[in-house]
């Protein structure tokens, strides 16, 4: 028998982008502008993705490693309020096994040539499983990429 176990955490990561809030809450709503930039690693294959960015709306998304490991994320939309915040909750799996469960919240406030995201992300780590950082980097590098996404051309249509 595995040994279970829990592993309580918060995250929180302010990022200010050079670009309008509704450009920066699109990129989140919008399925084909969030399978652009919501990766932390450019060379994983994509097996699926899936998005209905609304309140009791889900999103599902799968990538193969390097190595062949399946990370599959998977999310239920619990609140959205378009260009303000929305809510979801997540589980997080490395092929068949369950490695955490989360809440995030994601808020945006405009603010002078641009705007002001703030992601909060409670989350437990199942039977054992060893972070040591890499959701944080992880979230770290797609926030990168949002910001390259956002960021790349003032002109484009949202």
């Amino acid at each position: 028998m595995n040994e279970r176990s829990t592993d309580h955490t918060t995250i929180t990561i302010e990022r200010h982008f050079k670009a309008p809030l509704p450009r920066v809450f699109n990129a989140w709503a919008i399925p084909e502008q969030k399978q652009r930039w919501f990766a932390c690693s450019g060379d994983w294959t994509q097996l699926d993705f899936q998005l209905d960015f609304r309140t009791g709306g889900s999103e599902s998304n799968r990538t193969a490693s390097t190595n062949g490991v399946v990370h599959a994320y998977q999310a239920r939309y619990v609140d959205v309020v378009p260009n303000e915040r929305f809510i979801y909750a997540f589980d997080m799996m490395l092929d068949d096994i369950r490695i955490s469960v989360s809440l995030a919240t994601v808020s945006f406030e405009p603010e002078p040539g641009g705007t002001k995201m703030t992601f909060v992300e409670q989350v437990v780590f199942l039977d054992g499983y060893g972070d040591n950082g890499s959701r944080l980097m992880g979230t770290e590098i797609g926030f990168d990429n949002l910001r390259l996404f956002v960021e790349a051309d003032d002109t484009r249509a949202n």
